[in-house]
């Protein structure tokens, strides 16, 4: 029998990822298309249906090459229901009937699970998880995503929120306002957003010697890799705030570590592109929180996937699926 694929699609709010994966893991092509959020988010899974098609043609396939669509998106889904719950940013209101929705666009079985733990599924499954069973992946990019596996299977919860590592708490008292409507949640400090925030504060406190100073001078600007590239190069104020920015990150990271006992802590999104700088940062604090356990046995590590780890994971949801 030839070789069957299946469909990965991370769904985000400018642009879906899609991709034809093997059974074993392998990604045959891929490529994205625009998600269009108009007339209440009603072309989604028809443009997502209509792409795969138009490619598997392209591709010189037939349809039943695909067994299946995995997708990740971002919100808690109702794994009962593949309802995705409260997800305005695309044009959904209220709870969106996505499984539904997109198996009848596409005339194939589909699997749905909130994006941050595809992401964790696809480290754990071809990347910098290496099979481990028990794994905590943060994504730090606009905002903070998790997702948490236990024993190779996501912990869910009872709503599908399981796993929300960028709103726990960090700083209990003063902290900035975070969009879920909380204050001082871990993204306010974590997240790119959050670290231009930290940045812009000693920016404001501080006179203009410093590289961060000029460079924003300069762009009339900063990024997050601006504060990660100015502290590699040793200026004081930007490695003020990567120490700001560790301190939480590693000390949230050593609760979650002492509650859950992971092998491996996954670190990806852009703002861990930064490397080892953070990495390292990241690692002093955590080893000052964990218990000694668990400092012991937990490994923090990059993400190796980059921006196919999304829908590795989604179609991780398929292959798992079959194989019960």
């Amino acid at each position: 029998m030839a070789e069957q694929w299946i469909t990965g699609v991370d769904l985000g709010g400018t642009t879906t990822k899609i991709a034809f994966i093997t059974m074993g893991g392998e990604i045959v092509h891929k490529w994205e298309i625009p998600t269009d959020n108009s007339n209440e988010g009603q072309n989604i899974t028809t443009n997502i249906a209509a792409a795969i098609d138009e490619k598997v043609a392209q591709l010189g396939e037939t349809k039943d090459k695909l067994v299946g669509i995995g997708m990740g998106a971002p919100g808690p889904v109702d794994y009962e229901t593949g309802i995705i719950l409260n997800v305005v940013n695309l044009g959904w209101k209220d709870n969106y009937p996505l499984k539904d929705s997109l198996e009848a666009a596409s005339s194939l079985p589909a699997a749905i699970e909130n994006d941050a733990n595809c992401a964790a599924l696809g480290e754990m499954w071809k990347g910098a998880g290496n099979g481990a069973k028990d794994l905590v992946c943060v994504t730090l990019g606009t905002g903070v995503g998790g997702g948490v596996i236990a024993n190779g299977n996501i912990v869910q919860g009872i709503n599908g929120a399981a796993g929300e590592i960028g709103h726990i708490t960090a700083i209990p008292s003063g902290g900035a306002p975070c969009n879920c409507g909380k204050t001082g949640c871990l993204e306010t400090v974590a997240s790119a957003t959050g670290i231009v925030r930290l940045a812009m504060i000693e920016l404001n406190k501080n006179e203009s010697s410093s590289e961060l100073s000029k460079l924003f001078v300069k762009n009339g600007k900063i990024t997050a890799k601006d504060v990660f590239d100015s502290a590699r190069n040793g200026d004081q104020l930007a490695k003020k705030v990567l120490e700001e920015v560790s301190f939480h990150l590693g000390f949230v990271l050593a609760n979650i570590a002492n509650t859950l006992n992971p092998e491996k802590i996954v670190l990806g999104g852009g703002v861990s592109k930064a490397g080892n700088i953070l990495l390292e940062s990241v690692n002093e604090n955590f080893a000052k929180f964990a218990f000694s356990a668990v400092r012991d046995s937990t490994d923090l590590a990059l993400a190796t996937l980059g921006n196919d780890a999304g829908v590795l994971g989604a179609a991780w949801l398929i292959k798992n699926k079959l194989n019960q």
